[in-house]
């Protein structure tokens, strides 16, 4: 188990696509629960794919992560699979979203799909929590629209609400703002660091734009901690 307080815990972590190089050589890396971290780097030092690690839709070559004291290195596809939507939030840099579903559909799959999540609305029903959070990100007109007929920025903010619902413990977000509008830019981050916020969760959140950089607790350098990034110094 991790130690107390850890919502992450990376040890030994390496991880290559094939038969190529590591992509990703973590010695260590801790973050703690309720915090709110910054990770970023240059393209191509490694950082989709440590979301991708630590939210259980790759599998490590060797080491060890634990994810709110699961090692999830230890567990099956399906079992990360089954963790991964009960407790993780995640907007995926290229959207994942249902093609045949409507928005409105989209935005629920994670509640449809696993109760705890559900049962965390707390009694609020399932189609209010999808209006709320569309309205939050000036979508709601469109919760009965295919998601096929929306802009690429639509789309995105359609997989912040998916990542968001059911208030999960850990919310892993990567690129999140990179479509959107400055106007529409501030109305996601003040929906994120909410939502985090009433759920008591961790947020991990990858971007190139340094200027949000001071809006959270933490900023992590990848290609400081990320070994396969320098390998000359390895």
């Amino acid at each position: 188990m991790s130690a107390a307080g850890q919502a992450v815990a990376v040890r030994d972590l390496r991880f290559a696509y094939g038969r190529g190089p590591a992509v990703v050589d973590i010695p260590a890396l801790d973050i703690a629960r309720g915090e709110s971290v910054f990770l970023y780097g240059p393209s191509g030092s490694g950082k989709t794919t440590l979301l991708g690690l630590i939210a259980g839709v790759l599998q490590p070559g060797a080491g060890r992560v634990e994810v709110l004291g699961v090692d999830l290195a230890q567990r099956s596809a399906s079992a990360r699979d089954a963790f991964r939507a009960e407790h993780v939030g995640y907007v995926f840099q290229q959207f994942n979203l249902i093609p045949y579903l409507s928005v409105r559909d989209n935005i629920t799959l994670p509640c449809r799909l696993h109760g705890a999540r559900r049962a965390r609305l707390a009694g609020v029903s399932l189609q209010d929590a999808a209006r709320a959070m569309a309205a939050e990100l000036q979508i709601e007109a469109l919760l009965e629209r295919p998601v096929t007929d929306l802009s690429v920025g639509q789309q995105q903010r359609v997989a912040a609400a998916r990542a968001l619902i059911g208030h999960p413990e850990l919310v892993i977000a990567d690129e999140p703002t990179s479509a959107l509008d400055t106007d529409r830019r501030e109305a996601f981050l003040s929906l994120l660091f909410a939502s985090c916020a009433r759920a008591k969760a961790t947020l991990l959140f990858v971007s190139h734009d340094l200027t949000l950089q001071p809006l959270f607790s933490q900023a992590l350098d990848l290609t400081a901690l990320n070994r396969a990034a320098h390998p000359s110094a390895v």
